[in-house]
């Protein structure tokens, strides 16, 4: 695996093709969520791609500084890893990687993410912690969690 860590306009035309294809795979294909995925966002924070020894990005997330998603916490968002590489660690360490580079670019700011409920004992094992009762977003399950 090959990780890079790039703001919004440091982005090649290709990377944020390759983004935009496998969100649009993951969040509106396989989850079947006909929802807008292009939020406005994408130009406010960086963007943590991971590619395989193919070339092809098959892990990614977007982190976002404080005031964006959340008025008092940075956020890591988007988290995807390609159904090519699930149940092959990548999930682990592109969160690792993304807790990393927010240090690197945050400092010690909070961390809120919104997770899908599914997913609560694989983000509690990083140390987030749920706040709160679950919520539709975008008719799926979710609950903020925070670090």
């Amino acid at each position: 695996m090959t990780w890079k860590t790039l703001a919004f306009n440091d982005l090649t035309l290709q990377e944020l093709y390759d983004i935009m294809v496998l969100r649009q795979v993951v969040f509106i294909v396989e989850q079947n969520c006909p929802y807008l995925d292009a939020d406005g966002n994408d130009q406010k924070g960086f963007h943590v791609l991971g590619y395989d020894n193919d070339g092809d990005l098959v892990a990614y997330t977007r982190l976002l500084p404080v005031g964006v998603s959340y008025i008092d916490a940075v956020s890591i968002g988007r988290v995807i890893s390609s159904k090519k590489v699930r149940g092959q660690g990548i999930g682990q360490e592109l969160m690792r990687i993304s807790i990393q580079e927010i240090r690197r670019l945050f400092g010690n700011e909070k961390i809120t993410i919104s997770a899908q409920c599914y997913l609560i004992k694989f983000y509690e094992s990083f140390g987030f912690k749920t706040v709160g009762e679950s919520y539709l977003e975008d008719d799926i399950p979710h609950i903020k969690m925070k670090m």
